[in-house]
This record gives C-alpha cells, structure tokens and sequence, in this order.
C-alpha cells in the first residue's frame, strides 16, 4: 500500500501497487488506471519511494514507469513528477447511439443530402481487375490531387493514397516516431487522433486552439519539451471549427521552422467543403511534413480515401509501410473518387455543399451571439461551445430535443464544451436550437424574456 498524490503535493488516499518485478508494477498501475483508482492528473510515487514500500530495486520500478510512459498512460512532467494521463475508452470502438426523436447534432457526419449523387458515376466507373504488380495508385487521381495541392502552394512532387485520414495519420506515427515520443496535439482535437496516439504508446502533450488554430507559444513550448511530432487541423478543426489566419499561418510557419526534425501533420480532413482557404504552414525544403486530405466530409465517409502529400522520404516510408500490410487502396473505389471529382454534378454538388454548411454556420454563430452565447466555428462541420458542465447541458438539451457530443473525449487540459454539428441543422431550425440552448445555459435570462 502506498499513498498517492495530487500534483500539488495534497495525500489523495491509499492505493495499492504490489509487484517484485517490472513487469507486475506496471500491470499493477495499469489495472489501477483503468478502474479509476488513479484519476487523471495523479502523481505516482517518486521511484525512489516505492521501490522502498516494494523492497525492489529502484531501477526496477524505472523499468515500470517508463513502459507506462510508453503505453501513453502517465506522463513525466520533471518536478511535477509521474502523472496519470486522460484516458479515452480504447476497448471499442465509439459509437454513438442516438435516441429516439432527437435531432442529431452530435455524430460528425455530413449532410448525407449534400452529397454528390453515386448512381451516374457508378454506371461509368470502368471495372477492368486491378492486379499484383499494377501500379500501387491511380494516375488519374494522382494527377487530380497534384494540380489541387499546387494551386494551394503545396509542393506534389511526392503524393500517397490511404484508407482515409486516420489509416494515413497512423501510417506516418509508425514511420516518424517512435513507442514513447511525445506527439503534440490540439486541445481539444479530435478523439480519434487522442485515442490513436495512445494506442500506439505515444505521449500526447496539449497544445491549446483559439479561433485561429494552434497557439504558437504553446507550440514551442511543446516542442522545447522534447515533441518530436506535432498533428493539426489548420482548417475546420475538430471539435473547434477553428481555422488558421494569415497572421497565424505566418507565426506557425516560423516556430516549426525552428524545429526541423519535428514531424508536423495537418489533417486535412475537411478539405473541399471546409469553407476556409488552405493555407500551408508546415511545407519547407529539408523539413519532415504530411498533408492528409481526406474525401469523407465531401464525397462520403464510406469512401475511406485520403490523398496524402508530403516530403519525399516521409511519402516513401509511408508507401513502404502500405507496401507491407495492404499493399493499395482499391482501384474501384479511386476511380469512383476521381469521377466525382471531376465530373460537373461531383463538382456542382460539392461547392453546393460548402456553400451550405458555410450559409449554416454563418447563421448559427450570429443567432448565438444574438443569446449571448460565445462560440467557436470559423469553418468546417462542428462549433464548440464552451460551458461549465458539460453532462448537464448534453442531458438538458436532449430534453429539448437535441442530440449534441460532450467535450470530455476531446479534452486534455482544455476547458469544457460541447460539439455541435452542423450537418443536422436548417436554416429554419437553427433559432429554435439556439433559443433552446440558450435556456439552458442562462434558465433564469430566459425564463426574464419568456415573461
């Protein structure tokens, strides 16, 4: 038995951590992660401390504290000591169960009515076989994604196809680091993102989103802190809406330039229907970068494509890594792509699309500031809106006949909010959410108005 603390140094309670080697330690700790014994933000005994309570060498008790480490389980924060990180829930996959007769304004998805229509490009697609030893990608969709990232500045020399953002996100964490690197990430970023790095053992460490993107200062104290990766969305970021100025871009651009050997990923999940330029930060001569541009938000998610440019040897040792596992992504499924790409109604459909999701979030972030309410969302599908209790405004609109996402997955050390997709809304409906979740947030305001 042994006692734990808080980061400040107050006595939490007693846990027990038994084990006489590294290996039952860690277990030991583990188990006690995992039930909740050891909250986030504990901090372990210092080594010294309990390889005396165990009677075990000190460097045993090393031996376990850095496989955790390794596992993404606690992290070292120097004076602070060993503490106990977040966890997300890595047993399953997510799923979002909505209840009967809500509004759904919580899973993330596209408007699935503005989607470009798959009949005519289905009854076009040529379906001669792909073969072993046939080209690895699509010329035609290559072609496509190299005259889309050049228009944008991005160099397209060097170009991947995966199965969708996260298949690429975690191709490149396998090829550019290592089990225990720190990855800085956006807090709040996307879960999927949080939940992948831990799962590969990685080490996420914060760095905070403003309206704007990613906070410079905290950027670079990431990377001083030993990042040797740093995953952003710099448009329509996930949960935020977030997107990266000019003014932004330029700060960015310059404190990654002082970290060359940092791997720096923008997951460009929203691409064609983000409603922001692209505005590259990370793309310079001799530095390690990734784009991953996605195709789920505008063509489907369904589709699990992703084109992915980037510097010639982090492409080449992401297609060496595909070459051993999955070898390509299917040939139907990139002719598909390219024909809605390039045909008039993929197009049409598309920019219809933006338009829309753009028109919505315009109004929704104008009728909410009518209420009073503050909001993040200058692009993409989702707004965040910051609230005290995260569970008791989900419960309370769920009430009133909105589904939306609790903040906590998506929250390191941010504060708390709440998602809101867009894609579930009207123009039309869009007054009486707001008039609803401003009655939740202020009861007594509203009920001062009602009256």
């Amino acid at each position: 038995m042994v006692l734990s603390y808080d980061p400040s140094g107050s006595v939490l309670g007693q846990i027990y951590i038994t084990g006489d080697g590294a290996d039952k330690i860690y277990r030991s700790i583990e188990d006690a992660i995992h039930d909740e014994r050891l909250p986030p933000g504990t901090a372990l005994p210092s080594v010294r401390h309990l390889a005396t309570q165990l009677g075990v060498n000190k460097n045993t008790v090393a031996a376990a504290y850095r496989r955790l480490r390794r596992a993404g389980l606690v992290s070292g924060e120097g004076r602070r000591g060993t503490l106990v990180l977040a966890q997300p829930s890595m047993a399953k996959p997510t799923r979002l169960d909505l209840p009967s007769g809500l509004v759904n304004l919580m899973d993330g998805n596209p408007d699935p009515h503005l989607l470009p229509p798959l009949g005519p490009a289905l009854r076009a697609i040529e379906t001669r076989p792909q073969l072993y030893g046939h080209s690895r990608n699509l010329p035609d969709l290559l072609a496509w994604a190299a005259a889309d990232f050049a228009a944008e500045g991005v160099p397209a020399d060097h170009l991947a196809v995966t199965a969708g953002a996260l298949d690429g996100i975690e191709r490149l964490y396998r090829v550019g680091v290592r089990p225990g690197d720190r990855v800085a990430v956006e807090d709040p970023g996307y879960e999927g993102i949080l939940g992948l790095t831990r799962a590969l053992g990685l080490v996420p460490v914060p760095v905070g989103v403003d309206d704007d993107s990613a906070r410079p200062d905290e950027l670079t104290a990431a990377v001083r802190g030993g990042a040797k990766a740093f995953v952003f969305s710099s448009r329509a970021q996930n949960p935020t809406g977030a997107a990266v100025t000019p003014e932004r871009a330029a700060v960015l651009a310059e404190r990654l330039a002082e970290a060359p050997g940092v791997l720096a990923i923008d997951d460009d999940h929203g691409a064609l229907v983000a409603g922001a330029p692209y505005r590259p930060i990370h793309v310079r001569d001799g530095g390690r970068w990734a784009i991953v541009r996605s195709l789920s938000k505008a063509l489907g998610p369904d589709f699990r494509l992703a084109l992915v440019a980037g510097d010639p040897e982090t492409i080449a040792r992401l297609e060496l890594r595909q070459a051993l596992g999955m070898r390509w992504q299917s040939h139907l499924l990139q002719r598909l792509a390219h024909l809605l790409l390039v045909s008039p109604e993929g197009r049409d459909a598309i920019a219809t699309a933006a338009a829309v999701y753009a028109r919505r979030r315009t109004a929704l972030l104008a009728t909410l500031a009518e209420r009073g309410i503050r909001a993040m969302g200058r692009s993409g599908l989702n707004l965040w809106v910051p609230v005290t209790e995260e569970s008791a405004v989900v419960q309370a609109l769920a009430q009133r006949g909105w589904a939306v996402r609790s903040g906590d997955a998506y929250r390191l050390r941010a504060g708390p909010g709440i998602r809101v997709t867009l894609s579930g809304l009207t123009e039309g409906t869009i007054p009486r959410f707001a008039d609803d979740l401003a009655a939740v947030l202020n009861p007594t305001k509203a009920g001062n108005l009602a009256g």
